[in-house]
């Protein structure tokens, strides 16, 4: 088995800032998960039939199968998706005004280029030439006006993405879209990169239409989600014609349909998964750019005192946890940002909180706590990752007298209960943002934020993000996102842990397999060496 590592990017040529189980957790959104024990698919079953694994002898048609561990979001629909996971598929089927490149740059995609003037308030952009939708539609700017405004507020309802409430007019007319803002926003168009859909079509939810390099064509919920390559894309077409996504919440189902020749691509790999795998494989590195942490529920006793919340982070190992449970693969972290965002990253906060047993000991005794007490950490159970990560967490812990009960849940359970009605006292997932904003990881914290799953609640840092947001010069508002960093780091809003590696298999003859600054697979680049 050939090692390959492939670097991760990391330069953003833009303001760059989901929840990702992994296998699906959150940002704005969500990530690893999945709904329901489903163990090996029926192609699996037979192909492991067949033959075994080391005689397999997949044959590369104009088709390439690739293995999750979750389940899509319920709804298809862009602009409700909340799983990580599910952004991360969908990221193939729909493109906005602007996209974002591997390097971290945002370039035109359904606009063919934009303009903006001296003041900052206004932009007019100009509608790519028949950019055709998965319908057959053709994109004009009654959908774009559509698509901004249903994400804004401006069609009366409420604004599914709070930021775009900056908009204050947008007119259409030909191929001109002119937004104007209420202040000027340096990251405007990396939230124009949300899905242009079409205005008059009522099924996103179960049958999605976008303008991206592959269409949809059918889902079977805890089964398959299938692809086919769009042949009236505008940019360069995908090379594989069909692309079959199959759901497995069981490690060892994925493992075995890699090992079948059943499945050609897995993500989100650990390495004593990928060594389990033979020389048909290549295992590629990259980083997911996510902040995984044991996330705590700031409202739940023991953790709305601050003491509690600092004698875990003294309590826990950060690089211990990533050699034992991922054999040193990993970056540690000490807040919510991760290096990709290496213009408002610190790496000093990674060490505030040095491995220190006596020092956590002591602050439990000041909070009330000299024995310690029980907890939970609740974890979506298709998402090995984070089950690993929990058990050495919970052996940690031990050190200091906390009692952690490991509460393994499916995705869906996790996602309405944790996520949703914030019932559990700590979990653990990773966080990251699907549009390469700063401030998607940090604005989740504040006090009235509805994807503030964590409960916290701080005047102090309401206060920071609100100067920060309203600031126009670039450099002091870099200065306040550092600063509500360390906020979150001083007061231990949660206990964090590293940002991932992303050990990804791939069939051996399976090329083109890009990472980029945010978490996506982009399927349109791969294809079957000749």
């Amino acid at each position: 088995m050939k090692r390959k590592i492939l670097a991760a990017v990391l330069v953003l040529g833009m303001t760059l800032g989901l929840i990702t189980g992994c296998a699906g957790t959150t940002s704005g959104s969500t990530s690893s998960g999945g709904t329901a024990d489903t163990g090996s698919t029926e192609k699996e079953e037979a192909a492991e039939e067949a033959a075994p694994a080391e005689e397999a002898a997949p044959v590369h048609a104009d088709e390439i199968n690739i293995g999750i561990a979750q389940d899509l979001d319920e709804s298809l629909d862009p602009h409700l998706a909340v799983a990580a996971g599910t952004k991360e598929v969908m990221f193939n089927v729909f493109e906005g005004l602007m996209k974002a490149t591997p390097e971290g740059d945002l370039i035109p995609a359904v606009a063919s280029d934009v303009t903006v003037s001296d003041d900052g308030l206004t932009y007019v952009f100009t509608l790519r030439p028949d950019v055709k939708f998965h319908n057959g539609d053709t994109v004009d700017v009654q959908d774009v006006l559509y698509s901004i405004g249903r994400n804004s507020g401006a069609d009366g309802s409420d604004p599914l993405i709070p930021a775009l409430s900056v908009i204050s007019d947008m007119q259409g007319e030909g191929d001109k879209v002119t937004i104007t803002l209420s202040e000027p926003m340096s990251e405007i168009l990396n939230y124009l990169t949300l899905a242009i859909i079409p205005a008059d079509y009522d099924k996103q939810d179960t049958e999605p239409v976008g303008t991206g390099p592959y269409k949809f064509v059918s889902r079977t919920a805890q089964d398959n989600f299938v692809l086919e390559r769009f042949d009236d894309y505008w940019g360069t077409p995908a090379s594989i014609g069909k692309v079959t996504f199959h759901i497995n919440e069981k490690v060892d189902g994925l493992i075995r349909g890699l090992q079948s020749g059943a499945l050609d691509l897995v993500a989100h790999m650990t390495s004593t998964q990928t060594a389990q795998l033979g020389d048909d494989f290549n295992i590629e590195q990259g980083s997911m750019n996510l902040v995984q942490a044991l996330y705590l529920n700031n409202k739940e006793k023991p953790f709305d005192d601050v003491r509690v919340r600092q004698a875990l982070s003294y309590a826990i190992d950060k690089q211990g946890i990533i050699d034992l449970a991922f054999d040193g693969y990993g970056i540690p972290l000490g807040t919510s940002m991760f290096p990709s965002f290496s213009k408002y990253y610190d790496e000093s906060l990674t060490d505030y909180y040095p491995h220190d047993t006596a020092k956590a000991k002591e602050l439990l005794k000041e909070a009330g706590y000299p024995d310690g007490f029980e907890m939970t950490i609740t974890v979506p159970s298709n998402y090995q990752p984070h089950v690993d990560t929990a058990q050495v967490i919970a052996e940690q812990l031990a050190e200091i007298g906390v009692k952690a009960t490991i509460v393994p849940v499916e995705w869906a359970t996790w996602l309405s209960d944790v996520y949703g009605d914030r019932k559990f006292q700590s979990t653990i997932t990773g966080l990251t943002s699907d549009n390469m904003t700063a401030r998607k990881l940090l604005e989740r914290f504040r006090s009235d934020a509805s994807n503030n799953f964590t409960n916290y609640n701080n005047p102090e840092y309401d206060e920071l993000l609100a100067k920060a947001l309203a600031s126009t010069d670039d450099a002091e508002q870099t200065e306040l996102y550092r600063a509500m960093e360390k906020h979150l780091t001083e007061n231990a809003a949660n206990v964090y842990i590293q940002d991932m590696a992303d050990l990804v298999a791939v069939r051996k003859g399976l090329e083109g397999l890009t990472f980029y600054p945010l978490y996506v697979l982009d399927v349109a680049a791969l294809h079957w060496a000749e």
